[in-house]
């Protein structure tokens, strides 16, 4: 059973910056899709982003991964992750009041179509306007 601890869920004013970090227990190289997605109080869970590794092609930039993004990022957010850490990033940049939200991690060990296997519990956002 892989575990997933997310942190760096705080209050912030809007305009601001945060780090979600998303520590899993085990090395995340077997992982083909990794994500962030976030579930605001009274709202379903959305996704916010995505990191998918085809081990089928040779190109570099998809053995790091491809990253996907929701609509609503528009920019504003970075997935990336560290294999030597086994850590998984969401970096957000200018935070909207719209963005509060508990975060979650979650990684797949198939292709992100095929849905994910293992989700941390989350941590909290809260945008301020």
């Amino acid at each position: 059973q892989v575990q997933l601890v997310e942190s760096g869920g705080a209050p912030v004013q809007a305009g601001g910056s945060l780090r979600l970090s998303c520590g899993a227990s085990e090395d995340i190289v077997s992982f083909a899709c990794m994500g962030w997605f976030r579930q605001a109080p009274g709202k379903l869970r959305e996704r916010v982003a995505l990191l998918e590794i085809d081990r089928d092609t040779t190109y570099a930039e998809s053995a790091e991964g491809q990253p996907t993004y929701a609509e609503f990022v528009e920019g504003r957010f970075t997935i990336s992750k560290d294999n030597a850490k086994r850590t998984l990033y969401l970096q957000m940049n200018d935070l909207k009041p719209e963005d509060t939200a508990r975060y979650y991690c979650a990684v797949g060990v198939n292709l992100c179509w095929r849905g994910m296997n293992y989700w941390g519990k989350g941590t909290l956002v809260t945008v301020s306007s």
